[in-house]
């Protein structure tokens, strides 16, 4: 794909990316290191959340199990609605009302699965999501100081690998994959989306972001209301685009700033018209 090679332009030190169909999982282009290890920061998350819904599935625990502040859910926690503040243990809100973006509320995730299933959050997710997957480059740094919300480090063939069990789940039954990353949680809530300010409303599913009708956005402005995915602080995004049967990594080395508000959007939507022309 012509497009990915606008990575190449980007103001940083390193960067890879990849395209990924949704029909078969098969790569459609790539560009980049593609087995270089970063840091993915709060794209974490997704594979956290994925790890919190596998663990949902096997009995774990239930997305409505009481956990964090009083009143609050793992479903809670996951959708950004506990009312735990961004990086501390502190309740700003009471739990369902406002979409408080959390670090903390993932961490309490990862304590809550790892109590309930007598198995370190780490390994779990390795376990459970990580080596099934063949994601061998891809682990939870637990010296990180949030280790379930942005301690995890993996590689752009990694999480083609995660981008493609996305769009066709293995290890999940595919109404679960839908109803985290297509169904809004406690609809109506708005927030801050971290970089771009308030959002009414900001749509969240189960540890996914929902695009909806934002704007600015980190994704394309032709990308479809129904784009979930996530990105990350040190200047890293995963999307799944299901209006246009792909999804796309983009991981770099440098940290998010305006550089990256400005040239994610147009590689976007640069990506998504050469898909739509193929």
């Amino acid at each position: 794909m012509q497009s990915l090679r606008m990575i190449e332009d980007w103001p940083v030190p390193t960067a890879a990316t990849a395209v990924v169909r949704a029909a078969d999982g098969a790569l459609l282009g790539e560009n980049g290191p593609q087995e270089h290890p970063f840091p993915l920061a709060s794209v974490t998350k997704l594979l956290s959340a994925y790890a919190a819904l596998v663990a949902v599935e096997e009995g774990v625990f239930e997305l409505d199990d009481p956990a964090g502040p009083e009143g609050s859910t793992v479903r809670h926690l996951l959708a950004h609605t506990s009312g735990l503040a961004f990086d501390e243990h502190r309740t700003m809100a009471a739990p369902g009302t406002r979409r408080l973006y959390s670090n903390a509320g993932f961490d309490v995730l990862a304590e809550t699965l790892a109590k309930a299933s007598g198995i370190p959050f780490a390994q779990y997710a390795a376990e459970a999501v990580f080596q099934p997957l063949g994601m061998a480059a891809t682990y939870l740094d637990t010296a990180h100081r949030a280790p379930a919300g942005a301690g995890g480090v993996s590689t752009v063939a990694d999480l083609a690998r995660f981008a493609a069990e996305l769009q066709a789940p293995r290890l999940l039954d595919a109404s679960t994959v839908a109803a985290a990353t297509r169904e809004v949680a406690f609809p109506g809530l708005s927030g801050v989306l971290p970089g771009f300010g308030h959002c009414r409303p900001n749509d969240w599913g189960l540890g996914f972001e929902i695009r909806g009708e934002k704007s600015p956005h980190w994704t394309g402005t032709t990308s479809s209301p129904g784009t979930f995915g996530h990105f990350g602080q040190s200047g890293t995004f995963l999307w799944v685009d299901p209006a246009a049967g792909a999804a796309c990594v983009a991981l770099t080395d440098r940290d998010f700033g305006p550089w990256a508000a400005e040239v994610w959007p147009e590689f976007t939507d640069a990506v998504l018209d050469e898909l739509r022309g193929s």
